[in-house]
């Protein structure tokens, strides 16, 4: 398999004051293309930092990223902004689609930023609804879907640039529990497809779902089995 993300020795810093706040700590993790991999950690462990780096959303202090071969610490904004456009695809916890846009229009939106002409990118999204089940609410706007259909939109979103990761922050956090199980069901539909999927979670139950699990705690990386 082809590695897709490399982690070395990774550390994130903040300062307030003249006193530094280490969040990440030497952090290594290596994901290779077709792994379903959660990073399990509690509320302040440094996951949301680490996904954040991941997602070339955040820079690390020091340490070395590589996506896909690409020295993400010699990019500029643009370049990077780019990354996060082809690359990855973010479906987070509250979804984050656009009040007033159909369920159709918020998918279409990375594709906008792509510069697709417009009869592609409608073509595009369609089809990605069809695929998460929604061909019947592409019209509707976000306030008139469930919250699973909100976060079907969502994923849709995220992969309808045919990104090379899926990069998921507590995708169920929104979610009662049952309308939660399906959409880990279809996050393991999608990865037996041959998608990359990282998933940052809190909750084991969730974590357990993929394939592989790396717990973080107090900005520490170990990987194995599910910290109990």
């Amino acid at each position: 398999m082809n590695e897709i993300v490399c982690l070395k020795d990774i550390c994130k810093s903040y300062y307030s004051g003249d006193e530094e706040l280490m969040v990440l700590k030497n952090i290594n993790l290596t994901v290779e293309e077709g792994e379903f991999v959660s990073v399990l950690g509690p509320s302040g462990s440094g996951k949301t930092t680490l996904m954040n780096i991941i997602g070339c959303l955040d820079m690390p202090t020091s340490g070395k990223y590589i996506l896909h071969g690409k020295d993400i610490s010699e990019m500029d904004e643009i370049e990077l902004a780019g990354i996060r456009n082809r690359e990855i695809g973010f479906v987070f916890q509250n979804f984050f689609l656009l009040p007033r846009l159909t369920a159709v229009q918020n998918v279409e939106l990375p594709l906008i930023y792509s510069n697709v002409p417009q009869k592609e990118r409608r073509k595009r999204a369609e089809e990605m609804l069809r695929r998460v089940g929604l061909a019947d609410k592409m019209h509707n706007l976000p306030n008139q879907l469930s919250g699973g259909q909100q976060q079907r939109v969502a994923i849709a979103r995220a992969l309808v640039t045919e990104p090379s990761i899926i990069l998921a922050d507590e995708p169920t956090g929104a979610l009662d529990q049952k309308t939660g199980a399906g959409i880990i069901e279809y996050f393991e539909k999608l990865n037996e497809e041959g998608k990359t999927i990282i998933m940052i979670t809190h909750d084991i139950n969730v974590a357990k779902h993929a394939k592989r699990t790396v717990n973080i705690l107090d900005g520490r990386l170990t990987d194995g089995d599910i910290l109990q």
